[in-house]
């Protein structure tokens, strides 16, 4: 019947999708705009990639532009991601241009997906797989299941690499830290936590943070400036993309030594 047919194509489909991600090159944690652009880089370099974040519409604060003003503002330095995105955009000011976040959000995920990267929403990264000294991969759960404070065991995904892109709360970077003890690639040695917002300087310096905190373990974006104590920028998002396609390629980078 096709009742049953129908629900067999999601089943087997979608099950076979997650087993073909259980041993990943990276898993990406966090669905926000840096997030989506290293899948996208690292995807098109051919490695094997997984985001996963816990919203049914991944995005992060993309999707609602400045308090619902649909609209964002991106610097000069980077129009080349916009651009190779496909995403429409009009000169502003200054070196400024605007896009549309509900497209240049739609965007992004259709050409990371397009690039052979796949994305799990409704996932909570509850944990990380510790081995070695080394983050090596991520514990995922259903985002009800921890929602509901239900007891229910979560699953592992194993990866080379692991990215924090879980933004202001840089929710992976202070479960390693505090799980492990560990002693993160910061002035302290933990997370700092943002500082209040500053435009240029919070542009600049996001990028900068963008980096390996610990073996296995890489921030970007808003969790890159959490990590380090950087200043927040506001609905400019720039800093954003050039972080997510930094992260990439250190990450392609190390693959290739």
């Amino acid at each position: 019947m096709i009742e049953t047919q129908v629900t067999q194509g999601i089943v087997k489909t979608y099950f076979d999708k997650l087993e073909k991600n259980l041993n990943l090159d990276v898993a990406i944690v966090g669905g926000g705009p840096s997030g989506i652009v290293a899948a996208y880089y690292l995807a098109k370099a051919g490695l094997k990639v997984a985001l996963f974040d816990r919203k049914l519409s991944p995005g992060g604060g993309m999707w609602g532009g400045a308090m619902m003003f649909n609209q964002l503002v991106i610097q000069e330095q980077a129009m080349d991601i916009v651009r190779e995105m496909e995403i429409n955009y009009q000169p502003f000011e200054d070196g400024l241009y605007t896009i549309d976040s509900v497209e240049s959000t739609s965007s992004l995920l259709y050409h990371a997906v397009h690039e052979g990267a796949t994305i799990f929403n409704c996932y909570s990264v509850e944990d990380v797989v510790f081995k070695n000294n080394r983050v090596s991969g991520v514990v995922v759960n259903w985002t009800p299941v921890l929602r509901e404070g239900m007891h229910v065991d979560p699953i592992n995904i194993m990866a080379k690499w692991v990215i924090d892109g879980t933004g202001h709360d840089s929710e992976v970077s202070k479960t390693v830290a505090r799980k492990n003890g560990v002693t993160l690639n910061t002035e302290t040695g933990g997370v700092i936590g943002e500082r209040s917002l500053d435009v240029i300087e919070g542009e600049r310096q996001v990028v900068e943070g963008t980096k390996e905190i610990y073996p296995g373990l890489w921030v970007c974006g808003m969790a890159s400036s959490a990590v380090s104590g950087t200043p927040r920028m506001g609905p400019i998002f720039g800093g954003m993309l050039l972080s997510g396609k930094k992260v990439a390629e250190s990450i392609i980078a190390k693959m290739k030594k």
